[in-house]
């Protein structure tokens, strides 16, 4: 592997088309696809500051690198990427990728990230700010994650989510087989027409929570007392801790609850309108 040390790139794609390079300390400047269509990559210690740098790659480590603002739309159309120790403030990172594996990243601007990926695998990722992060994408695995982003995880199939602190809105709406462990769940509107969405040991906050969802399991999860209206025209089965302030219309399945506020049935529920509502 050729090593290229203490450099700085600009301009157009400077390193177009090269393979088996290690960048360590290199800045690339202002310009565009500095690193496109290449392969075996690897960037330590670097800097990034202009548009698109990896483009293309297939097989890149990423470890304790800056992306600054300038970088944006950084990753895509690649493969096999390992990121470590990483601080990005572009937006829309990671798009059209698979086999992505994160740890220990802060991304401050989230805006559009992750979009049709497949095969994503984090550990200790900060998301703050933008909107639809993990959008369209597969097939993932988080383990620690903390977000304030907006609409997080819409659409996205397959994933098994643990130790995360989520404040967001309209967050999994459309999801399918997707698993969420111990975690903290805060926003209005979660996990709208979903299915066999599962949370465990999770606490939940906001409006309106887990309506229009399909074949729903809730196990020891606790709500806040702002959790009104809960599972409109859902089917499911919840084993919920503590009390839930109210429950409305739900289509079917068994809820168990240590105390319940209200229950709301009204002329709009929809059949079969069987659902077992009680507490213990």
């Amino acid at each position: 592997m050729e090593l290229i040390k203490d450099k700085e790139f600009g301009g157009e794609r400077p390193l177009f088309g090269t393979h088996d390079l290690h960048l360590d300390n290199v800045t690339i400047r202002e310009g565009e696809s500095a690193i496109k269509k290449c392969s075996n990559i690897m960037a330590t210690g670097c800097r990034f500051e202009g548009n698109y740098p990896f483009w293309h790659v297939h097989g890149f480590t990423i470890r304790n690198c800056y992306f600054a603002v300038g970088g944006r739309s950084a990753l895509w159309y690649s493969d096999h990427l390992k990121m470590s120790d990483t601080v990005i403030d572009a937006p829309k990172m990671f798009r059209e990728m698979h086999d992505i594996d994160i740890e220990n990243v802060v991304m401050n601007d989230a805006d559009e990230i992750f979009w049709r990926c497949n095969g994503i695998s984090i550990r200790n990722l900060k998301l703050h700010g933008g909107t639809y992060p993990f959008m369209f994408s597969s097939d993932i695995k988080v383990d620690g994650l903390e977000s304030d982003s907006k609409y997080v995880f819409q659409y996205v199939k397959n994933a098994e989510i643990r130790n995360a602190r989520i404040t967001t809105k309209d967050a999994f709406w459309e999801v399918e087989n997707v698993t969420i462990y111990d975690s903290e769940l805060n926003g209005e509107y979660l996990g709208w027409h979903s299915r066999n969405l599962r949370l465990v040991n999770c606490h939940i906050s906001g409006e309106q929570p887990l309506c229009h969802a399909h074949d729903l399991v809730i196990e020891n999860c606790t709500f806040d007392q702002g959790c009104d209206r809960a599972f409109e025209y859902s089917t499911l089965q919840a084993d919920i801790r503590g009390a839930i302030t109210n429950i409305k219309n739900p289509t079917s399945g068994h809820i168990i609850a240590d105390s319940i506020g209200s229950v709301t049935i009204d002329s709009n529920i929809e059949a079969p309108a069987d659902c077992i509502i009680e507490t213990r």
